[in-house]
């Protein structure tokens, strides 16, 4: 496991209790370098949207920890966020809720020269993703194959 994923592991662990207990659920963790600056990022959701002040008061919360913990060797800026609109599909859980909702796909290489696909999420396991397109034709994606699958934005 590399220290990054040992940073996520981690955190994760740490800030799900505290995050559960304001009736938040925690999204997402990651941990990544940007412009030479490393950031530890939270990404916080509930039914109806995150506002400003239910990030602030995790941050809050979690910063205590983080200092008395002190487990991260790097220097780096601690951030909690929503995770947008157009959020990825990461874990079990995210696949789950997002059963019948329109995703978008992105390959890491082209399929039939296409490397994007929209359409509703029909199913998914460990392995692979399905979608059914509205012709009602289906395709189903080894989840290698897959650089990004995220909800649709509709505007």
């Amino acid at each position: 496991m590399s220290r990054k994923e040992q940073y996520e592991l981690k955190t994760e662990e740490l800030l799900e209790p505290i995050v559960t207990g304001f009736g938040f659920e925690l999204v997402d963790v990651e941990y990544v370098k940007e412009a030479g600056t490393w950031y530890l990022r939270a990404y916080i959701d509930k039914p109806g949207g995150i506002t400003v002040d239910d990030c602030e008061v995790v941050s809050r919360k979690f910063s205590d920890i983080l200092d008395e913990k002190d487990y991260i060797e790097d220097t780096y800026i601690f951030e909690v966020s929503s995770p947008g609109l157009g959020r990825p599909l990461k874990k079990e859980k995210d696949f789950k809720r997002s059963l019948g909702e329109e995703v978008e796909i992105r390959t890491y290489r082209a399929i039939d020269r296409q490397k994007e696909f929209v359409g509703i999420l029909k199913d998914y396991d460990k392995n692979t993703v399905t979608i059914e397109y509205e012709d009602e034709s289906t395709q189903t994606f080894d989840k290698s194959e897959i650089a990004l699958i995220r909800l649709a934005l509709d505007f």
